[in-house]
């Protein structure tokens, strides 16, 4: 059975084309109404309406992963 949430190989975060939070997957990378900055989504849970995220791109010594709500998520501009 296909798992949308099942980790890809290579580097999503590398995609340009925008997604919505409806089409969210484990790999995207998205930014938060919060931070300016890139985050990569690590998990998902629909269910409650969560995610979770870790800085992108990733810091040497590691980037924390945090629980973010999903309405709180924006997809990255893509080109037109």
């Amino acid at each position: 059975m296909p798992n949308d949430l099942s980790v890809l190989q290579g580097q999503r975060c590398n995609q340009s084309e925008s997604r919505s939070v409806m089409r969210l997957h484990q790999g995207d990378c998205i930014t938060l109404r919060s931070d300016a900055g890139l985050f990569q989504v690590i998990g998902i849970d629909g269910d409650h309406d969560r995610c979770w995220v870790r800085q992108w791109p990733l810091k040497p010594q590691g980037s924390p992963v945090f629980e973010v709500p999903l309405d709180q998520i924006t997809p990255p501009s893509g080109p037109d």
